[in-house]
């Protein structure tokens, strides 16, 4: 199993290019499944959820040809089957995007419920009662979703009970097929989810309100092809944004979007960081002085992102003062603080909080990943920290961030991969 080793106190400098969103990279992917035609998806990462959603797809009968780096060409013109297996589907939850479009399109679906998670429980019954709503028969069983709608689904009027990004996804997906109009109310605004708006209108959907917490859906009978690039990614813009602040360098990142990451921007710049726009991206650095503590609450889009919770925590591990972090997303998203305890780190969780008191420094040790986020904000926390620091289970880290230690090799940092 591959390690990172890395050692800190080099200031980062230069740029780094970011690639396009994993998050919705893979919903994206299963759209293809809505019409026989060609959909050329453009900016997708070299990653391993790529890779597995690719499988998937292949398993059910979609041509899937690679075009040159980063293009790919989904063509379902003669599906093979409509159950997306157990053994997929364990490695990757994004896999359950694909029972909206298999549903709408075939009228069935099987599809093995995805689990656990490590960073908490992420059910996906809202995404099978919007379904229900739509007029799909829902049964659960020996560990699958078993999905019908014979007579193909009908518009509905759903309301989430609370936000969930997964469950507008597939809830849109499946109404661009169905008869008359859906409506999806308290829908997740998040950037991907916009962006596969923007992607099923390309292909002939009839969509209003993207953007908005509530979408408009009124169904067609098929969609078409279409060429769509993917948006660059937010977590990633904002994690190696987060490297550059830790380490007292600047960076430049390339091809990020300043709208995408403002709660993140605006919690960098309370703690002495300058984020901004270039004609390339974002430039960060940190402002003359030492970083200051404060507060931020996890939130759906436009709030701070969960995703990127993790990675704060290890800047204000060696910001002066205390802070606060709340995690109202996920139940279990504080793993990693035992391991950047074990770096030094000042921090006490009390339920969902963790009040971080920052040190001078950390200092290296083993640590092990525990999660995707968890996993960067280790290889920050070595980034600052003093001597070695050595990460075991970086699988983690190669589901989200694409070429990790060569991008922040290539801006000075002392970090390799260990091959075992």
């Amino acid at each position: 199993m591959d390690r990172i080793r890395l050692k800190g106190g080099v200031p980062l400098d230069g740029t780094i290019p970011i690639g396009g969103a994993k998050n919705a990279a893979l919903p994206l992917m299963a759209a293809s499944l809505l019409t026989d035609r060609t959909l050329t998806l453009s900016n997708l990462p070299d990653l391993v959820d790529i890779t597995t959603m690719s499988r998937l797809l292949a398993e059910l009968g979609v041509d899937v040809a690679r075009r040159g780096d980063g293009v790919l060409a989904l063509t379902a013109g003669n599906l093979s089957g409509t159950t997306a297996e157990y053994d997929l589907v364990r490695r990757m939850r994004a896999s359950v995007l694909v029972l909206g479009p298999l549903l709408a399109r075939c009228g069935r679906a099987r599809v093995s419920l995805p689990g656990g998670c490590a960073i908490g429980t992420r059910p996906v019954d809202l995404h099978l009662k919007a379904l229900a709503q739509m007029g799909a028969r829902i049964d659960l069983q020996e560990g699958y979703v078993e999905a019908s709608a014979p007579d193909g689904l009908t518009g509905g009027h759903v309301v989430f009970p609370m936000v969930t990004v997964g469950g507008t996804e597939n809830a849109l997906m499946a109404a661009t097929l169905a008869r008359g109009e859906t409506v999806l109310a308290n829908a997740a605004r998040e950037p991907e989810v916009a962006d596969l708006a923007a992607c099923l209108a390309a292909m002939g959907a009839h969509i209003d309100g993207i953007g908005t917490d509530t979408l408009r859906i009124e169904g067609i009978d098929r969609l078409g092809g279409a060429e769509h690039a993917v948006l660059p990614d937010r977590i990633e813009s904002a994690s190696y944004a987060v490297a550059a602040a830790i380490t007292g360098g600047s960076l430049e990142l390339a091809g990020a979007r300043p709208d995408l990451i403002e709660s993140v921007s605006d919690a960098l710049a309370a703690a002495g960081v300058e984020v901004t726009a270039t004609a390339n991206g974002l430039r960060v650095a940190r402002r003359n002085g030492p970083l200051t503590g404060v507060d931020v609450m996890t939130e759906p889009f436009p709030g701070f992102p969960t995703d990127m919770q993790a990675q704060l925590m290890a800047l204000m591990a060696v910001a002066d003062g205390a802070s606060m972090i709340t995690e109202t997303i996920f139940e279990n998203r504080f793993m990693h603080v035992p391991e950047l305890c074990r770096m030094g780190a000042n921090i006490n969780v009390h339920g969902a909080s963790a009040i971080v008191r920052g040190v001078p420094r950390l200092s290296g040790a083993p640590v092990m990943a525990t999660d995707l986020r968890a996993s960067f904000s280790l290889v920050l926390a070595g980034l600052a920290a003093q001597g070695e620091t050595v990460i075991n289970r970086v699988y983690h880290l190669d589901r989200g961030y694409e070429r990790l230690e060569h991008k922040l090799a290539a801006c000075g940092a002392d970090i390799e991969r260990v091959k075992e």
